[in-house]
């Protein structure tokens, strides 16, 4: 993709940093928001991740006991999550996904909706190869943290697109194009409280897609 900021080899260098530095907190409140979407799913084993970057919520899908693959289009990041000993990782493009339909019980985008040119294209091809769901976790637009990273802008916030939760489930409904789905989601609200709540305002919002 042009103009792909996530191949500039500074940014994957240092990009696993946030998570064990300033992030630390929100890290740790996203994983606990993502496991209680997986608690939805108790018969899933496999799981694709669309965007996995570095692959560090590809490993954490892995140490929760599911058999994961990852999927970015960069080639720097998957480089850096192979040496990061990352489940097996593909390039490929998350709008033509190189699997076929049904052949992985989940699917998880985490923070990558923010930055494909079509997220409602994203949003079908990781339906069309689900199984049973779809996990998504998104910045919410209308959190504090979303709009200081879109006044903070740079290569990577200035390129990203962020959601209101109500913005994501009409976007997951048109992407969905006729398949019945159910929709649940939560946002995290630190920290004015430590737990995921239905809230619209919660930086990081966890939703999870269960097709009928």
């Amino acid at each position: 993709m042009p103009g792909n900021p996530f191949v500039d080899p500074a940014l994957v260098e240092g990009y696993e940093d946030w998570y064990r530095t300033t992030g630390r907190r929100a890290d740790l409140l996203e994983k606990a928001l993502l496991q209680q979407l997986l608690t939805r799913f108790p018969q899933a084993s496999t799981l694709l991740e669309v965007g996995c970057g570095t692959g560090h919520f590809s490993r954490w899908f892995q140490e929760s006991g599911l058999r994961v693959t990852g999927l970015d289009l960069s080639q720097p990041m998957l480089v850096e999550a192979a040496r990061l000993g990352s489940p097996p990782c593909v390039c490929g493009d998350g709008l033509a996904l190189p699997f076929p339909g049904s052949g992985f019980d989940l699917v998880a985008l985490v923070t990558t909706l923010e930055f494909v040119p079509s997220p409602a294209q994203a949003l079908a091809e990781a339906l069309r190869v689900a199984r049973q769901g779809v996990i998504l976790g998104v910045l919410n637009r209308h959190s504090v943290l979303g709009r200081r990273l879109r006044c903070q802008g740079g290569p990577v916030w200035g390129a990203a697109r962020f959601y209101t939760p109500g913005e994501l489930v009409r976007l997951v409904h048109r992407a969905a194009a006729g398949k019945r789905v159910t929709l649940h989601w939560r946002t995290t609200l630190w920290p004015l409280w430590p737990t995921a709540l239905p809230l619209p305002w919660g930086a990081f919002i966890g939703m999870e897609i269960e097709l009928q």
